[in-house]
Formats: C-alpha cells, structure tokens, sequence
C-alpha cells in the first residue's frame, strides 16, 4: 500500500504549483522567499518531486516574517541587477508584506510577489477547503490592499494558463520603470493537473527605457554652454554603475557641481572634487541650469526654489515620478531615459570643455573643499559619541568594496564611499524594518562581500530581529548590525521641533511620543551563535567595530549596539 502511493506521487502529471516553479527557474529567477500556510502544499510537493526528480528550481529561503523575505529580495536585486520571487500566505501574510512592498515600488525595484489564496471549492476537488480557516480568511479583494504599490496583480484562475500568467507578471514588472507586481494563487487551483505543462513557453523581453533623441540632447548641451552656474542633484542616478562613471567624468570634465539629495546609492564618490554633499538648497538658489538626474524631490519649495530665469531639466526613467499624486517642481525639460545614456550622449556632443567651465572650476572647487572640510570636521572624536563620529569611523574600517546599509541613522557626508554600489539607503517610502533585510539578501547574492547594516534603534525594533537573526543563522549570512541607540525615534523628534521650535514640545525636548526608553540589551539578541557588543564611550568604538567585522569575515553574524544621546 504504501509502495502504491509512492508510485502514484511519483507519476502524478505536473500541476500548476510544478509548473509555476519551472517557469520561474526558466526565467531567471534565483530564489524563493517563502513564509508558508496552508495555501502551501501544492508549491512544498513541487519542490520535493523537483528534488527526487534532480531538477533544479529556484532556492526556496524560509523567512519567517513577511517583511523581512521582501526586504531579502529588494537586496538580492540591488546587489545583482536580477529580480526575485516571494510567496507569502493568503491575506494576513500579504497584510505584513505592505510596508515592504511600498519600498520596492518607490525604489523602482522589480520582484514577484505571489500569495496564497483560500481555496475557491468548498468540496470535491484537490485542495479544495479542509481547515476552518479557509473560509475566515477569503477576501472580496485580496489584492486590493497593495494595488496601490504594485504595478499589476491578478489570480489564476486556470491551472493550464500558470505559465502564461507568469511570464506576463515578469514582463511587466522588469518593463521600465520597474516595481513589484502581485499575483495570488488559489490552492485548489495550483494543485491541479497542468495539461499543457510539456509546452516551452520563454519568457517575453521587457520594455526597455527609451533612448533620448539626439535632438532633445543638443538642446540640453546648449543650455549647458551658456551656463554660469549650472548644477546635477540627483538620488538615484548611481544605482546604474555607468552612470556612476558617466556622471563622475562630467562634473570633472564640465566644472559642474554634484548634490546627492536623500541619496539611495553612491552617485559619486564621496572624494570627487566636485561632490557638493547632500545639501541642494544653497546651490539650488544660485543655479541658472539644474539637471535634475532620477531625483525625486530635488529641493523642498518651501525651503528653497530656483532662480526665475534658471533652466531646469528632468531625466529618468520615470522623470515625473506618475505614480507620486502630487509633484509639482518646475521642469523645462523632462526626458524619459537612463541617466547614464544622457550623460554619455552629453560628453560625446559637448567635448572636452565647457566655454565657461575653467572660469569657474578654481572657485568651485575651493568652495566645495572648505565646506567638506567644515562638515567633516564635525565629525571628529569628541567627549561623548556622536553620530557623526560613529558614520566616520564606519567608513574608515568598511573596505571600498563592502556594502553599507543604512536606514537612517548613518551621517553619509562622513562615511566615505567611493565605489558604486558600495551604499544603498532607505527607499522614500519609508517603510521601517527595511534594512536588515536588504542586508540579509546582498550577502545571500554576494556571500564574498562585507555587509554593514547600520540602523537607528526604532528602525531595527521594526526589523523582526528574531527573524532576521534566525535567517542569518540558518543561511549562513554572517552581516555586521549596528545600531545608533538614542532611545529615540529621531525623525518624530526632529519634525516636532522643526515645526514648534518654541512650543510647549520643546520644552521636553521633542521626546513626546518619540521617546523609546528604557533601550532593550539589544547586543544579546544577536543570534544564538552570533557576536553581540555594546559601545558607550568613544575610545571602545573603533576596537568593537574592528572586532565584530572580524567576526563576520569568519563566519559569525555579529551586532554593535552603540549608545548615543543625539
């Protein structure tokens, strides 16, 4: 008997869960991030059948919270260029993947998100409903609690259309601009046999982002000869490592000033004569030509608005961010494009030199040298840490070539940076809880690289330590955590005073509904075989920061809690 239903599991026909999986491993797809329910055991006999069968499919990743495996496949994309899968379980489970979902879609990053769905047969078929809970948690529109933030959703609905469904799921996500797409999976549905499952469909290529005329280029180089005082800000050109390079060429061969505003990814080196930090406002005011490469907001109007003659051009894929309801900064120009193929066209058209850049190359550069100078000078030791100091000495112990994450708390004008892909910052989305994830997944890509993740202590409570320390173990995945203790969540703080810097707020320093003492011992929540120190004066810091990559160079995920008052 038992022989019997081994044989039949062996020579059962694919179902629609076999070849969701195969279709994913065809196109590209590395891993599966999975946090499973009962919605599952199509896609679990999948992967075991595909086991004994020698058949190779994505790497399923057990992540046992929702937020931290799409937080894992936003950082495998970053650190790879290659977008991964998610599956998570019916409405609760897609419910704890929202505030993640959201940093994928502002950051533009692509990825398959499925979920489960409860059983559409109440009876008679395979996998039709067998727990009480199928019925509790069907939804009228599962879907709609993430529309906002994905670029399409659908259900299967037929078990023979699986492949289809995917390859249309893909090729929407990756079409430019990227984001996350949705897609549910009734459990009835993915058990069942897959009557076309023998055809080879191959995935369709994305749309690509469109190249930028020639003539619309011309027209931009001209406004950049007879410019005095032109300026880039930009916050993400430098996830596209040519355009790290381009942009580095430009502003040394042009004499123009770069301002890396809420900065994601190292657009320039942090050492480039003309990194004008992360401050637009001043240079926005003098400026007679912005251009204004994938920045979402490239100054706050209410703190500053360019020049009434300036010249002002948009470039990016997505120049006018249409999915941000309002966003109304001038533009004179908005070119759909890569910012690297604009830079590269601008360098080809406008030659060697700009007419007036020598004139002003002198004065720039000493300018933009004395107030790197002034703002690096604050981050010397002083009596008590600072987060300043701390960002600095981060940057002295990192390799050029390791990945620093960071959600908040990390000062960039003081870490030095000078590789592209060597920093990835927090989406403008905001959701907290993003950032040890992300780390999780580039040293799951890159297993070679020192990761550093660098959060405040509000942002690592949001992170599902327990989780992301379990994932850490269980995978391998030595990361350095540190965590900049303030026993604050500093943005609350921070804005109330902004906004009454006098009021009754501010006589207790903010800390009204900020204040997160008493701090948890967050050094022993390190993982059971992981490296937990703790840091409270100046003269420990360096030595446990030494210690702790030390330790994860050999294998050890290790957590640095540093203690504060800012």
């Amino acid at each position: 008997m038992n022989q019997h239903l081994t044989d039949a599991v062996q020579t059962a026909a694919p179902s629609a869960a076999d070849t969701l999986l195969t279709q994913l491993q065809t196109a590209g797809i590395d891993f599966l991030f999975a946090n499973g329910g009962t919605d599952f055991p199509p896609i679990v006999e999948a992967y075991c059948k595909a086991e004994v069968d020698g058949r190779a499919l994505p790497k399923p990743v057990v992540v046992p919270h929702e937020n931290t495996a799409v937080a894992m496949a936003h950082g495998v994309y970053l650190a790879t260029g290659r977008m991964q899968a998610v599956m998570v379980h019916v409405n609760v489970g897609t419910a704890n993947t929202i505030n993640a979902v959201l940093d994928a879609s502002r950051e533009q990053v692509p990825m398959l998100l499925m979920a489960g769905r409860s059983p559409f047969s109440e009876k008679g078929h395979h996998g039709t409903r067998t727990r009480y809970i199928h019925w509790a948690q069907e939804m009228f529109d599962q879907a709609g609690m993430l529309r906002e933030a994905v670029k399409w959703d659908y259900e299967l609905h037929l078990a023979d259309q699986v492949r289809d469904v995917v390859n249309r799921a893909l090729e929407i996500a990756e079409s430019t601009p990227k984001g996350p797409v949705y897609l549910t999976l009734p459990r009835d549905v993915i058990a069942a046999e897959d009557a076309r499952s023998e055809e080879r469909i191959p995935p369709r290529p994305p749309v690509a982002a469109p190249v930028v005329p020639r003539a619309q280029l011309e027209e931009i180089a001209q406004g950049l000869r007879e410019a005095e005082n032109p300026l880039i800000v930009t916050a993400n050109a430098g996830r596209d490592a040519a355009a790290f390079r381009a942009l580095s060429e430009f502003a040394e061969r042009y004499a123009v000033p770069v301002t890396s505003y809420h900065q994601r990814f190292v657009s320039i080196s942090t050492e480039h004569p003309f990194e004008a930090g992360h401050d637009p406002m001043p240079w926005v005011r003098e400026a007679d030509f912005i251009l204004v490469l994938d920045c979402d907001v490239p100054w706050v109007p209410q703190l500053a608005e360019p020049r009434a003659d300036a010249k002002i051009v948009h470039v990016g894929e997505d120049p006018v961010f249409a999915r941000y309801p309002m966003r109304s900064f001038r533009s004179d120009m908005s070119l759909a494009g890569r910012p690297a193929d604009v830079l590269e066209g601008l360098l080809d058209i406008l030659g060697p030199s700009l007419p007036k850049g020598e004139a002003r190359r002198e004065a720039l550069t000493a300018r933009i040298a004395e107030d790197r100078a002034a703002t690096r000078a604050k981050g010397e030791p002083k009596e008590a840490l600072t987060p300043e100091y701390i960002s600095r000495v981060i940057g002295e112990i990192a390799s050029p070539e390791a990945a620093i994450v960071n959600e908040y708390p990390l000062r960039v004008e003081h870490c030095q940076r000078t590789e592209p892909g060597s920093y990835f910052g927090l989406s403008p989305a905001g959701g907290l809880g993003w950032g040890l994830g992300a780390a999780l997944g580039i040293k799951l890509a890159q297993p070679e690289r020192d990761v550093i993740c660098t959060m405040g202590d509000g942002a690592y409570i949001f992170t599902n330590p327990t989780a992301s320390h379990w994932v850490a173990q269980a995978q391998g995945l030595p990361v350095l955590t540190v965590i900049f203790n303030n026993a604050l969540h500093g943005a609350v703080r921070n804005s109330t005073l902004a906004m009454y810097p006098e009021g009754h707020s501010s006589r207790g320093g903010g800390r009204m509904l900020a204040d997160l003492s008493p701090a948890p011992a967050f050094e022993s929540l390190a993982g059971a075989e992981g490296l937990g120190l703790r840091v409270e004066s100046v003269a420990e810091l360096r030595p446990a920061l030494e210690e702790a990559l030390a330790a994860t160079r050999a294998g050890r995920q290790a957590l640095v809690n540093v203690i504060c008052d800012y």
